[in-house]
């Protein structure tokens, strides 16, 4: 059951709902079921590894569009059973169908998941949408306790705006937005009820500017934090702790040096194959990539070529990766070592100055 009340779930959003939280891809097997153990030693690894917060699972990086009900449920539970203590999950229970919404968060607060996020509708037959928005999140939220946050992206085929996001954070347990909009919407907000709803972006790149000048507290969500990231080579945990402690200057060098892994990752991302692009950069580090569901397609053999040439020059530290041997071992990862890095930097790392003096492109 969830740990708090309904009336609770906005101070308990406050204190929990912060740092790193990162979308997790779901691993499926040769035979495109669900990898239960791949997943496990994900979250391990990215939790005590790579000192990620929150666990973001189910979403549209998740594959959710091609589980099951059955399956989505049976994620909730492995990845509440596998975040240690001290780290967090959100469940996405994001669906067409209203039931289906309401019981995926029934089962997400009854396993003990922190919180759920819920994709607003797509309404694209109506021209406008603010009153249904508000009732549909008003429906979800009467029949359960747990914390919600909403979520908006463009392919609702419209955006929240900023004065729906206000009426809609009068909620009790609407505690948070995972808002993919431009940034001056997203500012709005924060100006608007920052008090009332935690405000997130996807965007990493823009995650430093939104904490030194918008003051946000969580970075919600998408895949960098384990793809921009090895157990020795920690940057987005470092310049993020570097930002929370007013260390700005240092923080900018340490994200600015990641600059060529991103582009390695941009560059070589097929338009239509994202998922299994990513996939395979997780295999790269160690991690359980696993396969892409219909109707997503795998990597050819010379894109998987190309990844993994950028990979290798992007600059990244992989002295230590998840796994002894990724190119052996693509599907397995290892326990992450006790000795991890904590995940509190008081100063940008002598690597991570040479890093951001050194490297000019991927």
């Amino acid at each position: 059951m969830s740990q708090y009340s309904r009336k609770d779930a906005k101070a308990y959003a406050r204190a929990h709902l912060k740092g790193i939280w990162a979308a997790a891809l779901t691993p499926f097997r040769p035979d495109l079921s669900l990898d239960e153990d791949g997943l496990r030693a994900n979250i391990r690894h990215w939790t005590q590894g790579l000192g990620i917060d929150g666990l973001f699972i189910c979403g549209k990086q998740g594959e959710f569009f091609s589980m099951s009900v059955q399956e989505r449920k049976r994620a909730f539970e492995l990845a509440v059973e596998a975040t240690p203590p001290g780290h967090h999950t959100i469940m996405s229970c994001s669906d067409q169908n209203l039931s289906v919404v309401i019981d995926l968060a029934r089962h997400a607060q009854h396993v003990g998941a922190d919180f759920i996020v819920v994709h607003a509708p797509m309404l694209h037959f109506l021209t406008a949408q603010e009153e249904t928005v508000l009732e549909y999140y008003r429906a979800i939220a009467a029949e359960v306790d747990i914390g919600i946050a909403l979520w908006s992206h463009p392919d609702s085929g419209y955006l929240l705006s900023p004065q729906l996001c206000t009426r809609l954070a009068d909620i009790d347990n609407v505690v948070a937005i995972k808002y993919s909009v431009p940034r001056p919407m997203y500012s709005e907000l924060t100006r608007l009820a920052g008090e009332r709803i935690l405000v997130s972006s996807s965007s990493e790149q823009e995650w430093l500017d939104n904490i030194l000048e918008l003051n946000w507290q969580v970075y919600l969500c998408s895949s960098p934090p384990y793809l921009l990231q090895t157990l020795a080579d920690r940057r987005m945990r470092e310049y993020t702790d570097l930002a929370f402690r007013g260390q700005a200057q240092q923080a900018r060098v340490v994200r600015d040096s990641l600059n060529p892994v991103r582009a390695a990752l941009r560059r070589t991302r097929p338009a239509e194959k994202p998922h299994a692009h990513q996939k395979y950069w997780q295999e790269l580090l160690g991690q359980t990539g696993g396969r892409v569901r219909a109707p997503l397609l795998e990597l050819t053999d010379e894109e998987r070529h190309a990844t993994r040439a950028a990979f290798e020059r992007c600059g990244l530290d992989r002295s230590v990766l998840a796994s002894s041997s990724a190119a052996a071992a693509p599907h397995t990862v290892a326990a992450p070592s006790t000795a991890a890095a904590p995940s509190t930097a008081a100063a940008p790392s002598t690597a991570a100055v040479q890093r951001a003096a050194r490297t000019t492109g991927c």
